[in-house]
């Protein structure tokens, strides 16, 4: 059997095995439902309670400002629907053209279904945008602001609290922070974030669970209706045993952040620097960047190519979003960064873990060595 070797844990992680083991203990006695009023159901409300005032202070923020949803998609969605939905006088959105396809297709919706003018800023070659940009793009009708902080392609560092800070302090419109990428691996304040998605399977969590941050000032109309669940926010017998292990999945995500950093740079500059040796090789990925994402492009060997090559030697990697992966377009991400459409066709996307060793780094180098030799 070939060693298999996981290099996209941008995509997705697995499941930390603490998480796990306290699901199924959970799982096995906890099953009725939390909105039911003997004496079980009650004991179930109470314990999803006391995680999500757990997740509230991780986060520093107040328990009633978390409401457990499926994940970032639906966390990113909620949010623009929600506020919009609400603030049905403001006709405008401000985004970027850099985000995930949550975002990018919430707001197409938001305009051909309900006659909203979304703004998108163009990011720059590092693949972020600034503040003056957004206070430029504020209108009286700016309803929402929706940025990403971290891209979950290039890695690149949105200064998302600066953005933040312009947002309130110079407009009534709220503003949203997609935290996917981020959590875990920025410090973040959302001191001046309205509202913010985070995604377990991210995490090391479980897939199909998430939360979306609403500040308590916030107006927000239900996009999932249904029941009182979650405050009257997001209808439907709640996941009581997944959101659960929310709390214990964000606090060990934060905890092997800060004790596994050095060892992701380590193998991260190493990585970069040895791509940078093989000829032909570009670097995509701009200078700031998390560093648990590389993003390089071989012109030669298209990203199919290079991914299904990669594949029969034992790496899982990708090249885009994950959501996105079976287009053969080039990276729309890449395309607004200013790289030709060559260069956004090859790309390769290695996101890298604490699981990861050096060693697995090295055979990497070797194995896309081996491959350019063979077909570039």
């Amino acid at each position: 059997m070939q060693h298999r070797i996981y290099f996209d844990n941008a995509s997705t992680t697995n499941i930390n095995p603490e998480v796990l083991k306290s699901y199924k203990q959970l799982l096995d006695q906890y099953y009725v439902n939390s909105e039911s009023l003997y004496d079980e159901g009650s004991l179930i409300s109470r314990m999803m309670e006391k995680a999500r005032s757990a997740i509230a202070g991780l986060l520093d923020i107040q328990p009633d400002e978390v409401i457990f949803t499926s994940g970032s998609s639906e966390s990113n969605t909620s949010a623009i629907k929600g506020v919009c939905f609400a603030e049905s006088n403001k006709k405008h959105i401000i985004t970027t053209n850099i985000e995930h396809s949550s975002i990018m297709n919430a707001c197409a919706q938001m305009e051909r279904v309900f006659g909203y003018e979304v703004t998108y800023l163009p990011v720059n070659e590092q693949g972020t945008v600034s503040a003056a940009q957004v206070l430029r793009a504020l209108r009286e009708d700016t309803a929402l602001v929706s940025i990403m902080h971290v891209n979950n392609e290039v890695g690149s560092i949105n200064p998302i609290e600066e953005i933040a800070e312009i947002v309130k302090k110079k407009s009534h419109a709220y503003m949203h922070a997609d935290l996917t990428q981020s959590i875990g691996k920025v410090p973040i304040d959302l001191k001046y974030i309205d509202l913010a998605s985070i995604s377990a399977h991210k995490l090391e969590g479980l897939k199909g669970s998430g939360i979306l941050i609403k500040k308590k000032h916030v107006p927000f109309e239900p996009v999932i209706n249904g029941g009182e669940q979650e405050q009257g926010y997001r209808g439907g017998t709640s996941n009581a045993c997944v959101n659960m292990v929310f709390a214990k999945t964000l606090r060990l995500a934060l905890e092997n952040s800060s004790k596994y950093h050095e060892k992701i740079e380590e193998m991260s500059s190493f990585l970069e620097s040895e791509l940078r040796k093989i000829e032909g090789v570009e670097i995509n990925h701009p200078e700031h960047h998390v560093s648990s994402i590389i993003n390089f492009s071989y012109e030669k060997i298209p990203s199919e190519v290079m991914q299904n090559a990669l594949n029969r030697k034992g790496f899982m990697v990708s090249a885009r979003s994950t959501c996105a992966s079976k287009s053969t377009d080039p990276s729309y991400v890449l395309s607004a960064m200013g790289y030709n459409d060559v260069r956004a066709s090859s790309c390769i996307r290695v996101s890298l873990s604490y699981h990861n060793s050096m060693d697995e780094v090295k055979q990497f180098i070797k194995a896309l060595k081996e491959i350019i030799t063979q077909y570039g």
